[in-house]
């Protein structure tokens, strides 16, 4: 809120070169920023008594986009990458899936492994569930099991995480 929009009958009020003026009414605060050409900002809503600010509204407006702009630069987003296969999978073809997921680990993504089960093999689900847990086994010095392995129509599917 700035300048006419602070309706409060008393807050707490810092110049512009950041000191201390008191706590006045929101009146005299508004009169103070307009002798100064600038405005009245309510920059702690919350506080007893409100926190305003006398400042250049646009400047300000200005530094809080940039400061938004630095935390989402800083930000790490985390992706989710799958690894599928079938529950015949051979021993080498396996090895090749765990480097992949070693690989996706590393870089700091999670990794959604999952298992398609085609006509009669949905019978076998225990043999995904020996695939799985022996994936997760082998990669356990990098990762942790976020969700164990449980089926979703024809699919079994477990989560792993970096582990931290």
């Amino acid at each position: 809120m700035i300048n006419e929009q602070i309706r409060d009958k008393e807050v707490r009020v810092i110049g512009e070169d950041g000191e201390q003026l008191g706590i006045m009414s929101s009146k005299d605060a508004l009169k103070l920023a307009k002798e100064a050409e600038l405005d009245l900002i309510k920059i702690a809503p919350t506080a007893k008594p409100p926190v305003c600010k006398i400042v250049d509204y646009g400047k300000y407006r200005y530094e809080q986009v940039r400061k938004e702009k630095e935390a989402k630069k800083k930000q790490k987003t985390i992706d989710i990458k799958e690894i599928r296969f079938s529950p015949n999978i051979d021993t080498n073809d396996l090895n090749t899936k765990i480097n992949q997921a070693r690989k996706f680990l590393t870089k700091g993504d999670k990794v959604k492994v999952s298992i398609r089960f085609r006509g009669r093999e949905l019978a076998h689900t225990e043999i995904g569930i020996d695939i799985l847990n022996n994936f997760a086994e082998k990669l356990e010095d990098v990762a942790v099991v976020e969700k164990p392995a449980k089926v979703e129509g024809r699919s079994m599917v477990m989560f792993l995480a970096e582990k931290r």
